[in-house]
């Protein structure tokens, strides 16, 4: 049993010690031979070229196959589709097209808003991405609905546009509890939409963090996972074990109503999600 197919996420470094960080988890998750791995990509040009490192290093000097990130903040079309055209030029030709949130640069501002020139969201994205070649295009899914929708449904008329305008994948925001992503797994179905849905699941590696972000992305955090971890802010040893037992909880759970297929949110460290996967029965050998 070689267990499931799973991708992995990583994020751009900052610094020449988060650089060698992110480079250790690589050559480590390589072996675990993931169907694709993803970068993120800010809004701020700097972030955006440390994206575009990465992933051409990842094209060239890994065995991964790896998607870029792209989303609508901060840029005109024509700066957009420059940037897929390098990605395509470069044999880069899976995108994950995100609408983005707010930058920030405008004080005062909450929400996101359309670059004057640019795409106005992720459905216009894909689209766009489309005509300059033929992208492998995933797309982000939020089984809680995103907080700028008015309610589900609308999320998933959104869902359904960005289907419509080719994304060939959806990839979660990421849950605790299975039976929000199955009832949405539900909703998506009953509205035609055929496309595969892959869950996001994100290790804990720092609770009080997950809260902070959890409040401001709408994913709910159940009241046993902080329980869970109650006592253990100065047991690094243990934490790790409880975060890895939490997440081959959700998916073996998710296992047994015929998911195959995991993204983790990796955070740029190999050591959960190794673990994790290992439990799973993902197998790891040399890389190619």
């Amino acid at each position: 049993m070689s267990g499931p197919q799973v991708s992995f996420e990583f994020f751009p470094p900052r610094t020449p010690e988060m650089e060698a960080s992110l480079w250790r988890a690589v050559r480590r998750l390589e072996g675990l031979a993931p169907r694709f791995v993803s970068v993120t990509y800010g809004a701020g040009g700097s972030t955006r070229a440390r994206t575009h490192a990465t992933v051409t290093r990842l094209r060239t000097d890994t065995g991964l196959t790896p998607a870029a990130h792209l989303t609508c903040v901060g840029a005109s079309r024509d700066e957009v589709d420059a940037v897929a055209r390098t990605y395509a030029a470069a044999g880069i030709h899976h995108i994950v097209a995100l609408r983005g949130d707010a930058d920030g640069a405008v004080p005062g501002k909450a929400g996101f808003e359309p670059h004057p020139g640019g795409y106005r969201n992720a459905a216009e994205l894909v689209a766009g991405l489309k005509r300059i070649a033929d992208f492998e295009i995933s797309v982000a899914a939020h089984p809680e609905g995103h907080p700028d929708s008015a309610s589900l449904d609308a999320d998933i008329d959104n869902l359904a546009r960005k289907v419509e305008a080719g994304a060939t994948r959806a990839i979660t925001q990421y849950f605790f509890d299975p039976a929000i992503f199955l009832r949405f797994r539900d909703r998506v179905a009953a509205r035609g939409l055929n496309i595969p849905l892959v869950p996001g699941v994100l290790p804990v590696t720092n609770l009080k963090t997950l809260l902070k972000f959890s409040a401001l992305c709408g994913a709910t955090v159940p009241d046993w996972l902080p329980q869970r971890f109650a006592g253990l802010d100065d047991d690094p040893e243990v934490r790790p074990l409880v975060a890895t037992s939490i997440a081959v909880e959700l998916c073996r759970a998710l296992e047994r109503e015929g998911v195959n297929e995991f993204h983790f949110y990796t955070l740029n460290r190999a050591d959960l999600t190794t673990a994790i996967c290992r439990v799973l029965g993902v197998t790891e050998h040399a890389p190619s």
